[in-house]
C-alpha cells in the first residue's frame, strides 16, 4: 500500500504513539485525519502536519462512524491506525474485598471494544472503495501490548483487553481478506509515552533498565516506523508483532 496520496485516520493521534504515527504518515505524503478526545491537542497536531482533525471517542459508535466518514471525505480511506487506550491498573481483590466490576469493564470497553468499534467502521469504508493499482483496499493497524502475553500482577483488565486485541487480529484478517483489507497488530513494550511519563522517576528508571537491548524505553518514532512498514509491506497480515527490545515482564 502506498502511503503517498492515501487518506489515513489515526485514532489517539493527539499524543504519544498516535501522534508520532500521524506525523510519519503526513511526512510520507498521506492526507491525515487526527481523531482524539483531546480536541485542542488534536487540532494543534493537525495544524502542524497539514492535516485535519475530529473529536472522537472509541467507545461511541456514532462518534467513530462520523470520524471515518470525515476521513473518507478526503479520499478513499486506505489506512486506519488505533492507538487510543487506557492503562488503568486493577487487582481482583482490594482492601474491602472484590474489586468492583465496573473498574474492569471500563478498561475493557475502551481498549477492546473500542478497537472493535474502530475496526468495524474503518474496514467497512475500505471494503466499499475501489482497489488500488496493486489490488489492495486498505490496512488497519491495532495497538495491543506485550502484557497480552506476560501481564504482571495488578493488570488483569488491561492484559485481558490487550490479549483480546491479539485474539481478534487473525480472524479479522481472514474475514477481510476477500475485500483486500489487511489487519495487523503491534504489541509495544515500554515506550516513552505520556502514560509512562506520569510514573515516578524511580519507576521509569526501573522500566528502562528492564529492557535487555536497547536498555531504554522505545520512542514513539520507532513505533511509527513499524506502522509505516506494515502499511507498505503487503505480506504483513493477520499478525501481532512485539516491539519490545526482547523484554519479558516478570510476575510482580
Amino acid at each position: 500500500m502506498r502511503i503517498d496520496g492515501s487518506a489515513a485516520i489515526v485514532f489517539g493521534g493527539a499524543s504519544g504513539l498516535g501522534e508520532a504515527t500521524a506525523r510519519k504518515f503526513a511526512a510520507a505524503g498521506a492526507t491525515v485525519l487526527v481523531a482524539d478526545r483531546a480536541a485542542d491537542r488534536a487540532a494543534a497536531v493537525a495544524a502542524e502536519i497539514g492535516g485535519t482533525w475530529v473529536t472522537a471517542d472509541v467507545c461511541d459508535p456514532a462518534s467513530i462512524e462520523a470520524a471515518v466518514a470525515a476521513a473518507t471525505g478526503q479520499g478513499a480511506l486506505r489506512i486506519a491506525v488505533n492507538t487510543a487506550g487506557v492503562g488503568t491498573p486493577n487487582n481482583l481483590i482490594g482492601r474491602a474485598g472484590p474489586t468492583p466490576l465496573e473498574s474492569f469493564a471500563r478498561v475493557i470497553e475502551i481498549n477492546l471494544l473500542g478497537t472493535i468499534n474502530v475496526l468495524r467502521c474503518a474496514a467497512a469504508a475500505m471494503a466499499a472503495a475501489e482497489p488500488t493499482a496493486d489490488g489492495e483496499r486498505g490496512v488497519c493497524v491495532n495497538s495491543a501490548s506485550i502484557t497480552a502475553f506476560d501481564g504482571p500482577a495488578g493488570m488483569v483488565a488491561y492484559s485481558a483487553s490487550k490479549a483480546g486485541i491479539v485474539g481478534l487480529t487473525l480472524p479479522s484478517a481472514r474475514e477481510l481478506a476477500r475485500h483486500a483489507v489487511r489487519v495487523v497488530t503491534v504489541a509495544p513494550g515500554v515506550f516513552d509515552t505520556p502514560m509512562v511519563a506520569g510514573l515516578p522517576a524511580e519507576a521509569r528508571d526501573s522500566l528502562a533498565r528492564s529492557v535487555p537491548y536497547p536498555r531504554r524505553p522505545g520512542t514513539p518514532d520507532e513505533f511509527a516506523a513499524l506502522v509505516e512498514q506494515i502499511v507498505v509491506n503487503p505480506m504483513l497480515n493477520g499478525e501481532t508483532i512485539r516491539l519490545d527490545g526482547a523484554l519479558r515482564i516478570g510476575p510482580a
